[in-house]
């Protein structure tokens, strides 16, 4: 049976972290394959084409790993039908709390890739730089109220006009939905040697409104699909 370009897709991407070990490439394979917001920013072209990105929280770096795949399958002309064409970014910087994760981005990237830089560092203290895009996915509720105000505000006087915000948050309206988010958002955390932390947990009302006082245009989206889950992506865009 042939493989759709999707499948394709996850396993270009998850061979970089082959030698990193099993836990590596099965993370990252899992994670590729089955987190829909990763299939839909490159599906629906919501990142730059060019330009530098920033993630933070990056982990082990799995969100480089997808969007350098994506240009390889392209240039192969194995690309998804209809999906917009994938970015080219001159820089993909990831600042990451966990040295764990950082030495697993080493293992998979090496120390002096090209285009990838992972460093180990907290987003509250580390300098931002003047990236085009910058990227959260799953760690803002791991931060005080005051806290997300102020990486937020950052964030915001970082990008330019024209730049983007990507990030996914759970609405704590959602009710049962939203407390399995969270239960199940812990145990990962766990699995990757995190203490089981606090969470500050918002409304999508109350995120939508916090991210349009600082003048991003802001888009949502469902990102739960089938699962009974109150996950929610926001594209924030810097008005030109």
């Amino acid at each position: 049976m042939s493989r759709s370009p999707v499948q394709m897709l996850v396993d270009e991407a998850s061979q970089t972290f082959k030698p990193g070990g099993p836990f590596a490439y099965h993370y990252a394979r899992g994670k590729l394959g089955y987190d829909t917001i990763f299939h839909e920013m490159l599906r629906r072209g919501l990142l730059p084409q060019r330009g530098q990105y920033l993630d933070l929280g990056c982990g082990q770096g799995s969100l480089f790993a997808w969007l350098l795949a994506a240009g390889r399958l392209y240039d192969r002309g194995q690309w998804p039908e209809g999906w917009a064409p994938p970015p080219r970014p001159t820089t993909l910087r990831g600042v990451e709390l966990m040295q764990k994760d950082v030495d697993r981005a080493e293992q998979a990237f090496g120390a002096q890739h090209p285009v990838v830089r992972v460093e180990q560092g907290d987003m509250n203290a580390v300098d931002f730089g003047q990236p085009d895009a910058i990227l959260i996915l799953d760690a803002l509720h791991y931060f005080s109220h005051e806290q997300q105000r102020e990486v937020l505000a950052r964030i915001r006087r970082a990008l330019p006009p024209g730049g983007v915000f990507l990030t996914r948050v759970g609405d704590a309206s959602a009710g049962l939905r939203y407390r399995i988010c969270n239960g199940v958002d812990r145990l990962v955390t766990y699995s990757r040697g995190h203490r089981l932390p606090r969470l500050y947990c918002r409304t999508l009302k109350d995120w939508v409104g916090e991210l349009e006082r600082l003048d991003f245009a802001v888009e949502t989206e469902d990102m739960s699909g089938r699962k009974p889950f109150a996950n929610v992506m926001l594209v924030c865009r810097v008005p030109h």
